[in-house]
């Protein structure tokens, strides 16, 4: 299997993917966990540096990890292990022993540039020590003593955190529409009600009360569960603001089968344009009423939505249960679907 993918224009690059049938193990583990290595005294200098901005910060019910960066020495023994994992970052030099498979798929011998003599060069490759694996290498200067290597390493930084993101979200999108995705009730939303969104066949549709819900709660309700909700309101060319919109939303929640209130302790406000539309978008957590018996929490992110051609704001509601899983792959297949909401035929 041959394809491209996404590579900072900022950094050099050498891109390959490499597939078919081998004797290779086949890769396990999560690809939100990026197994790496490099030397011990450049990890000394940068390692902190490296899992901070790597792992990053995405804010779901609280702070958590984009992604779970673990080091390991390439010289110890559990390196051997580590590197038959899914996703491989390994930093380094032509002439490191740990550089010398992933180079070599590319044809790079050992000791050539890669990059420019200032700045390093970025490799991946697919199926280095097993199948199903992807090794993104970022190869530095031979000549590069470990004070300037460091300095590379921290400048590579933002552009390897914005492609590992990049290529995530690619899988998290893909991933999500195994399921097809449901053209003809989009059609159907479009013609009937003067709105439109995407979804996977496997989401159920009802409408109680005028407002139109969209639920997934495979593989169990006690497990997962992201649902969508669509109303909307007539309306002038008045921007809305946060409290009419919480408030809105408060009207909304009575038509689901789980009651919610706000927590309003850390709340994210943003205006912005989506498909030629003006959004005003609301992210807090929401939480069952202290009279339930069990306690549930999790995000939501409710929009705003002006569409002055048919005189409607519409408010476009998501929420996530996802409790003692990590949020960031939910969170990306709720804003995939909000952005596909359109006005009418749009």
């Amino acid at each position: 299997m041959h394809g491209r993918a996404p590579v900072p224009a900022t950094l050099a690059a050498i891109v390959l993917l490499i597939g078919g049938c081998d004797s290779r193990p086949l890769a396990m583990g999560d690809v939100q966990a990026i197994n790496m290595t490099a030397s011990p005294d450049l990890w000394a200098q940068v390692g902190d540096e490296v899992l901070d901005g790597i792992e990053g910060g995405v804010y779901t019910v609280r702070d958590d990890y984009a992604f779970r960066v673990m080091y390991q020495d390439p010289n110890e023994e559990p390196w051997l292990r580590i590197r038959l994992l899914k996703q491989v970052l390994v930093i380094g030099t032509p002439g490191d022993p740990w550089m010398t498979p992933v180079l070599e798929e590319v044809g790079v011998d050992r000791g050539a540039q890669v990059g420019t003599p200032e700045s390093p060069g970025i490799v991946q490759v697919q199926n280095v020590w097993s199948r199903g694996q992807l090794v993104t290498a970022l190869v530095l200067p031979e000549e590069a003593g470990t004070g300037a290597a460091a300095e590379m390493v921290r400048q590579s930084i933002p552009g390897l955190r914005e492609m590992f993101d990049a290529q995530y979200r690619e899988w998290v999108v893909a991933r999500m529409f195994v399921t097809e995705p449901d053209s003809e009730q989009a059609r159907m939303l479009a013609a009937e009600y003067g709105f439109s969104m995407v979804f996977p066949k496997v989401y159920e549709y009802e409408v109680h009360d005028a407002v139109h819900i969209f639920i997934n709660d495979n593989p169990d309700p006690s497990e997962l569960i992201r649902q969508f909700a669509v109303a909307w309101r007539s309306s002038g060319p008045e921007e809305i603001t946060k409290e009419e919109l919480l408030e809105w939303r408060a009207q909304v929640v009575e038509s689901y089968d789980f009651p919610q209130v706000v927590d309003t302790s850390r709340l994210i406000e943003e205006r912005k344009e989506v498909g030629g539309r003006q959004v005003y978008s609301v992210q807090a957590v929401w939480q069952n009423p202290p009279e339930a018996l069990y306690p549930a929490a999790g995000p939501f992110i409710t929009w705003a939505v002006a569409c002055p051609q048919h005189q409607r704001t519409y408010l476009v509601d998501a929420w996530l249960y996802a409790p003692e899983k990590d949020k960031y792959e939910y969170m990306i297949q709720l804003a995939e679907i909000l952005n596909s909401f359109r006005c009418g035929e749009d």
